[in-house]
């Protein structure tokens, strides 16, 4: 068998006995090893970026002074293979961790420095854990409780503004037109708009449809962690958001004003008494049409 075939079938591991003599016997037999070892011992971690195919490629045929067609291919197909295994270390070495939660789903997790987060229903948070380290920070959208152990800054980046603390407890909900960051303990520092802010423990930062209230409160932790959801002062309508979230439902709204402030809360746990909290505050009707579907009315419309 010719030496173009040898190598050809060795890439592809189907040598027999006696071939494989024969590729052993090979003079550059030593090179092609080499070749393969150098890619197998690749790590993307020890450069800061990958070569081109060409350049590996022109590198390799240096090597080379036989100048045959078989050989060329043989360097194309050993450059691939370190390219390839370049870009997927690069992939994993990179790559996020992803959480989000489904429409009445909560869920615990724990971060790399072990600070805790509970995540509420239909949230997402987004962090690195390869560089968590060099750079303590999470993306949030959402609604999540976080216990932050101390350290270098903690920064929660959501698209309305950014909470940085060094270590506390807090509470962070970023919605449509929705942002509150509810301070426990500790102090905790909020980014919005371009100015800053300092909430000290039992304070609330709190802005709706660009409107921004400070709020005092006596909780030690968000009552939703334990299935309640409440509200200061809120419109009505954010009420219906986060009802629809934590019972995967979807209301028609008969003739009702959402604007109207509401203070109050609801049960996550039976759908009865949650409808009654939320309509006998503003004199509301409701009837549930179907497990998914729920209509509010005034009473006076009916």
């Amino acid at each position: 068998m010719n030496k173009e075939d040898l190598v050809r079938k060795w890439l592809v591991d189907e040598l027999t006995a006696t071939e494989s003599e024969a590729f052993t016997a090979l003079d550059d037999h030593d090179m092609h090893i080499k070749i393969i070892e150098s890619a197998q011992l690749f790590k993307a971690s020890e450069v800061s970026e990958i070569a081109s195919l060409d350049t590996i490629y022109k590198k390799a045929k240096q090597t080379n002074n036989s100048g045959k067609n078989w050989y060329n291919q043989f360097l194309k197909i050993a450059a691939i293979f370190v390219v390839l295994l370049g870009v997927g270390s690069l992939f994993f070495l990179n790559s996020d961790s992803n959480i989000d939660t489904l429409a009445g789903e909560k869920i615990s997790i724990e971060l790399p420095d072990a600070s805790a987060v509970m995540l509420n229903s239909k949230s997402e948070i987004v962090f690195n854990k390869p560089n968590w380290k060099d750079k303590r920070a999470v993306t949030l959208k959402g609604e999540a409780f976080f216990k932050v152990t101390k350290g270098s800054t903690f920064d929660v980046i959501t698209e309305t503004g950014t909470v940085s603390v060094l270590g506390t407890q807090f509470n962070v909900k970023s919605r449509k037109g929705y942002f509150e960051v509810q301070c426990f303990e500790g102090l905790v520092n909020v980014r919005y708009n371009g100015s800053t802010k300092n909430l000290s423990a039992g304070t609330t930062f709190k802005v709706i449809n660009g409107t921004i209230s400070s709020d005092a409160t006596l909780d030690i932790e968000p009552q939703w962690i334990n299935n309640i959801s409440s509200f200061k002062s809120v419109p009505f309508q954010e009420v219906i958001k986060e009802f629809e979230r934590q019972y995967d439902v979807v209301f028609s709204l008969e003739n009702i004003d959402t604007s109207r402030i509401f203070t109050g809360g609801f049960v996550h746990s039976n759908l009865e008494d949650a409808l009654k909290s939320i309509t006998l505050p503003l004199d509301l009707e409701y009837k549930i049409d179907s497990e998914k579907h729920i209509t509010l009315y005034n009473k006076q419309s009916k």
